[in-house]
C-alpha cells in the first residue's frame, strides 16, 4: 500500500524542522559517545569479564540517552501547541493517523540514529560482542518504539517546555538507574533489584542484553513487556489529544 502524499509531506516538513535545529539532537547523540570513551576503562577495571563490562557499559549508556532522548520527543510536540499549529493540522484533510506518521517517523528516526551510534561504537572500539544482530535489530526497534510512545505521552500529559526537561531528566535518571542502566544488576542494593521489573529500562536491558548473549527466550519476553508498556503510554496520549489537548494555555 502506497503511503499518502500528505504523509510524505508532513514528514519532509518535520525533517526541515529538525535541519533547522540540529543542536538537540547532536547533543544527545555526542554526549553518550564521549561517555562510552571516557568510561570504559573504569568498567573493565571494575568487572572482571571484559565482555560484560562492554555489554554493561554500551547498553546501560544506550538505554539511560534513549530515555533521555524523550525531551526531544517532547519538545517536538509541545511545539505545536507553541506555534498553534496542531489545530490547523487536524482542519486539514489529513487524517489523524497521516499526523500521528508525520510528526513520529522523523523522531523514529533520530531516536534510530542515536542508538546506531552508540551500538556502532561499542561493536568496532569497545568489543562489544554480539550473538544474533537479527535479535539486536528487533530489541532496539521495539525499545524505540516505546520510548516514543513514553514521550509523546509525556508531552501531552505536561503544560510546558520546562515540565518535559524535569519529567525526562528526573525520570530518565531513576529509571535508567533502577532499571539496571548505570551498574549491574548484581550489584544493586536488594530493595532496588526488587522493583527493577517496575520501570521499563529494566526490560530494554533484558532484551538487548537477551539480543547480545543470544537468548531467545529473554527478548521475547521482554520486548512483549515493552510492547504492552508502549501500547499503554499510546493510548493515554490518544486520549488526551482526544478531550481537547492543545487548547489549553501553555506555560
Amino acid at each position: 500500500m502506497p503511503v499518502p502524499d500528505r504523509t510524505v509531506a508532513l514528514i519532509l516538513g518535520n525533517l526541515a524542522l529538525f535541519r533547522r535545529d540540529p543542536g538537540p539532537l547532536v547533543s544527545r547523540i555526542a554526549q553518550p559517545v564521549l561517555l562510552l570513551l571516557l568510561l570504559q576503562p573504569l568498567y573493565g577495571l571494575a568487572m572482571d569479564d571484559a565482555a560484560a563490562g562492554a555489554r554493561q557499559l554500551v547498553l546501560g549508556q544506550l538505554i539511560l540517552f534513549s530515555l533521555l532522548g524523550m525531551s526531544i520527543v517532547g519538545t517536538a510536540i509541545l511545539n505545536e501547541r507553541r506555534w498553534r499549529t496542531f489545530d490547523r493540522l487536524r482542519a486539514t484533510p489529513a487524517r489523524a493517523l497521516e499526523l500521528l506518521a508525520g510528526k513520529a517517523v522523523p523522531i523514529l528516526l533520530f531516536i534510530l540514529a542515536q542508538q546506531a551510534v552508540v551500538l556502532g561504537l561499542g561493536i568496532a572500539v569497545l568489543d562489544l560482542r554480539v550473538a544474533s544482530y537479527p535479535l539486536l535489530v528487533l530489541a532496539d526497534l521495539v525499545w524505540a518504539l516505546t520510548v516514543l510512545c513514553l514521550g509523546a505521552a509525556v508531552a501531552v500529559l505536561v503544560r510546558s517546555f520546562a515540565q518535559v526537561s524535569a519529567v525526562v531528566d528526573i525520570g530518565a535518571s531513576v529509571a535508567g538507574g533502577l532499571g539496571g542502566g548505570l551498574v549491574p544488576m548484581t550489584a544493586m542494593p536488594q530493595w532496588a533489584q526488587a522493583i527493577a521489573p517496575v520501570w521499563p529500562a529494566y526490560w530494554a536491558m533484558e532484551s538487548l542484553r537477551g539480543a547480545v548473549i543470544g537468548d531467545t527466550a529473554a527478548v521475547m519476553t521482554s520486548c512483549a513487556v515493552l510492547g504492552g508498556v508502549g501500547a499503554l503510554a499510546a493510548a493515554a496520549a490518544g486520549i488526551r489529544l482526544a478531550h481537547g489537548w492543545g487548547r489549553e494555555t501553555l506555560l
